[in-house]
């Protein structure tokens, strides 16, 4: 099993989830419920921490779906290897250059909207946040089964490119969390 939960409730819903990603191995994660997360910024719906291989979330459960499937992605990310990573912010650049708007969840866009000049050329951990978080929420987008979300700010032909891009790059290879 490779999320555990011990709140049934939770489970039920990782499953529903899970069934809609790409195939995943690797050690057990544990998830559980947990009241007034936050960060340095504030509350937060979610947090993933990634050596002791845990998910602590505090969503509502219409937003849970959502929230796991881009908390999973960030074990993804982790194990992906320089050059996946580096496609996606290949990806990323294209759409900046090409004028872009938008991203497909808030921890994207805020971090987008607050990059300053040269952080992108000079991949700056402003840039490198903002590559992990915009991957992990069009993984959300892709995979959570939520269609439509006030998050969801990203153009149409942005959103095919990413679309195109994960099944390229992701396709129904097996990935390691």
């Amino acid at each position: 099993m490779l999320f555990a939960a011990r709140d049934p409730s939770l489970a039920r819903s990782i499953l529903a989830v899970q069934r809609r990603l790409p195939p995943l191995s690797g050690l057990p994660i544990r998830i559980r419920k947990a009241r007034g997360l936050r960060d340095r910024r504030g509350a937060v719906h979610a947090g993933s921490f990634l050596r002791q291989r845990r998910i602590a979330f505090d969503c509502t459960w219409a937003e849970f779906p959502r929230i796991f499937a881009h908390e999973v992605f960030h074990f993804v990310w982790l194990r992906a290897g320089n050059p996946l990573r580096l496609a996606w912010e290949a990806l990323l650049r294209a759409e900046r250059d090409a004028g872009a708007l938008g991203e497909l969840g808030w921890s994207a866009e805020w971090r987008g909207l607050a990059l300053r000049p040269g952080d992108v050329a000079a991949r700056r951990r402003r840039w490198r946040e903002y590559c992990c978080e915009s991957f992990c929420d069009t993984a959300a987008w892709l995979y959570s089964g939520v269609r439509r979300h006030p998050e969801f700010t990203l153009g149409t032909r942005f959103r095919a490119a990413r679309r195109q891009w994960f099944q390229r790059a992701v396709g129904q290879r097996q990935l390691s969390v």
